[in-house]
C-alpha cells in the first residue's frame, strides 16, 4: 500500500512524537497532514532540531483532542514512514512504579508489558502471517543514544526499565499497581504500545524517553491531571536539550536488528 498526501514532503530520516505536557520541538510554518490507508495523520511540523531536519508528530493531534485509547497510532507511525522517517525519539508521560524512583526523572526503557486491548496492534491483519520478534524491543542503538544525551542534563535517570503500558483513559487502580509490580513493571503510561510495535513491523527504530509525572496510584494521594502537565512544562526543557543533542548523535547508517525486523518473520 502506498500512503497518499507524500507529494510536497521532502525525505526525513528522522523523527520525534510528542505527548501529554510537551508542546512542539520545532519552530516554523512547514506544517504537513499525511493520508494513509488508516486515515490522515495529525499535523506534522519540519524543522530543525541541533542543526539537524526532523519531523515532529503531536501524537494525540495539535489541540490533544484525542485519549490514549482512541489514538490512530497506525496513521501516525505509518505516516512518519511514508515521508522516509527511519528513527523515531518518542516523549511519553508516565507514572512510577518502582518506588525508588522520583518525580521529575527521566527514564528510557528497554522493555514493556502490555495491558491494553482495544487498540489495532498491528499492519499485519492479513496473509502473509508475520510474526515480529521483539527480544529487543527498544532500538539498541536509539537507546544509547539516548542515554549518552542524557547525561548530566538530569540528576534522575534510569536507563533500564520496563514499561507498563494500560489502555486509558482512566488511571490505575492501586491493587493494578501491585500487581505491576509484581509482575516487574517499574513505570506507567498510556501510549507507548502499539507505537514502538508499528514501528518494528515497519522496520524502523524507536526508543522512548519517559519522564516520571507522578507516583502512581497508592503511591501518593491522588493522580492529577494537572500535575502531569506541570511536570511537563518543568521537564521540557531538559527534554528538548537531550533530544537536540541526541540527534546530533545518531549515526548515519544503522547497525541494528530493527533495520531487518521482517527477515524470518513471514510464514
Amino acid at each position: 500500500m502506498e500512503a497518499k498526501g507524500r507529494r510536497g514532503l521532502k525525505k526525513l530520516k528522522i523523527a520525534v512524537i510528542g505527548g501529554t505536557g510537551t508542546a512542539s520541538l520545532l519552530q516554523g510554518n512547514n506544517k504537513k497532514r499525511v493520508g494513509t490507508p488508516y486515515g490522515p495523520s495529525p499535523t506534522i511540523t519540519i524543522g530543525q532540531l541541533g542543526g539537524v531536519e526532523v519531523a515532529f508528530m503531536p501524537r494525540h493531534g495539535e489541540m490533544h483532542a484525542n485519549p490514549p485509547h482512541k489514538i490512530n497510532y497506525r496513521a501516525n507511525i505509518w505516516a512518519l514512514h511514508a515521508i522516509g522517517v527511519e528513527r523515531i525519539l518518542a516523549m511519553n508521560a508516565t507514572g512510577a512504579i518502582n518506588p525508588d524512583y522520583g518525580i521529575g526523572g527521566l527514564v528510557i526503557p528497554n522493555d514493556f508489558l502490555d495491558f491494553t486491548w482495544l487498540r489495532s496492534r498491528t499492519f499485519y491483519d492479513k496473509s502473509p502471517v508475520t510474526h515480529i520478534d521483539l527480544t529487543a524491543p527498544y532500538c539498541p542503538e536509539l537507546r544509547r543514544t539516548l542515554i549518552d544525551a542524557a547525561r548530566g542534563k538530569t540528576r534522575q535517570l534510569w536507563d533500564e526499565a520496563v514499561y507498563v503500558c494500560t489502555e486509558g483513559p482512566r488511571y490505575e487502580t492501586p491493587a493494578e499497581i501491585r500487581m505491576f509490580r509484581t509482575l516487574g513493571g517499574d513505570i506507567v503510561g498510556m501510549t507507548g504500545i502499539p507505537e514502538v510495535v508499528l514501528a518494528r513491523e515497519l522496520e524502523m527504530c524507536y526508543a522512548s524517553i519517559c519522564f516520571v509525572s507522578n507516583m502512581a496510584a497508592g503511591m501518593q494521594k491522588r493522580v492529577d491531571s494537572e500535575e502531569v502537565l506541570e511536570i511537563g512544562k518543568r521537564i521540557e526543557p531538559i527534554l528538548r536539550r537531550i533530544l537536540r543533542e541526541a540527534v546530533k548523535r545518531i549515526p548515519e547508517r544503522r547497525r541494528c536488528p530493527c533495520s531487518h525486523a521482517l527477515e524470518g518473520a513471514r510464514l
